[in-house]
């Protein structure tokens, strides 16, 4: 049987240190391919390029990997990776590993979870996967090896159709364990400080701080990670309020007795 064919990418660009590190430990799993921005795309969620080009180019090829830069966003990595780049559909996707944490509300803006998403749309079981740390240095040893036992048991096992994985690692050689959670009730408290450049013109630049609105909930991807584990989020594409459906169906029923 062929080996695992992995598709890999990330919002940091291919060469950081993120994306190296867990390149390094699915080699060991099987056939890796790198689509990946030339550069930062952070916050890109699931953004994708409509009004130019994207071209893509070959940085590197050995046994089992192959690199390449795409000019695109995150999910256009995917796009084009699936359609144009791979000789046949990728058994996972690893997005990551994100310098910087992308739990709760993150999961909205990110672009490393915009990737892990479009793999869902896809029908390709994906992994987010982001570290808690924004040290220039990070060092992602202990995350690339959580993320490969993750990526083993998602290759052995699978994922529910239009369902993938949020993996956040905290910053510490000495992770307790991994914790299945839910998504942290919270938000971006989102301040934008005034500035002025050297010629006299004022901008902004977006500053803020998390607030969690459940700290004390201990099944959350907070809570987990604060107190030393891996959360483990399961996310999905549809985003349909169920519990909301039938309320605002007898709220808007004489809507369809409008002419």
């Amino acid at each position: 049987m062929s080996k695992p064919l992995i598709l890999v990418t990330n919002d940091d660009g291919y060469k950081a240190k993120g994306i190296n590190s867990i390149v390094s430990e699915l080699r060991e799993l099987g056939e890796v391919v790198v689509v990946a921005p030339g550069s930062s795309m952070s916050g890109m969620s699931g953004a994708i390029t409509v009004k130019v080009p994207i071209r893509i180019g070959k940085m590197w090829e050995e046994e089992g990997l192959s690199i390449y830069r795409c000019s695109g966003t995150p999910v256009d990595c995917v796009k084009i990776a699936i359609n144009q780049v791979l000789h046949r559909r990728p058994d996972l996707i690893v997005s990551g590993i994100n310098h910087g944490i992308n739990s709760s509300v993150s999961v909205l803006y990110s672009g490393t979870m915009g990737a892990a998403l479009e793999g869902c749309i896809n029908e390709i079981p994906a992994i987010g996967l982001s570290l808690n740390s924004y040290e220039k240095d990070a060092d992602f040893t202990t995350s690339a090896k959580m993320g490969k036992e993750i990526a083993i048991d998602v290759l052995k096992n699978g994922l529910p159709r239009g369902t993938c994985l949020n993996v956040n690692v905290p910053y510490t050689q000495e992770v307790k364990g991994i914790r299945v959670c839910r998504q942290a009730d919270g938000m971006w408290a989102e301040e934008f400080e005034k500035r002025v450049d050297p010629h006299g013109g004022t901008y902004y630049w977006l500053t803020g701080y998390f607030k969690d609105h459940e700290p004390e909930s201990e099944d959350t991807d907070e809570w987990a990670i604060k107190n030393g584990y891996a959360s483990v989020v399961p996310c999905t594409i549809d985003m349909t309020a169920y519990d909301f459906i039938n309320s605002l169906k007898t709220r808007l029923d004489g809507f369809d007795e409008i002419k």
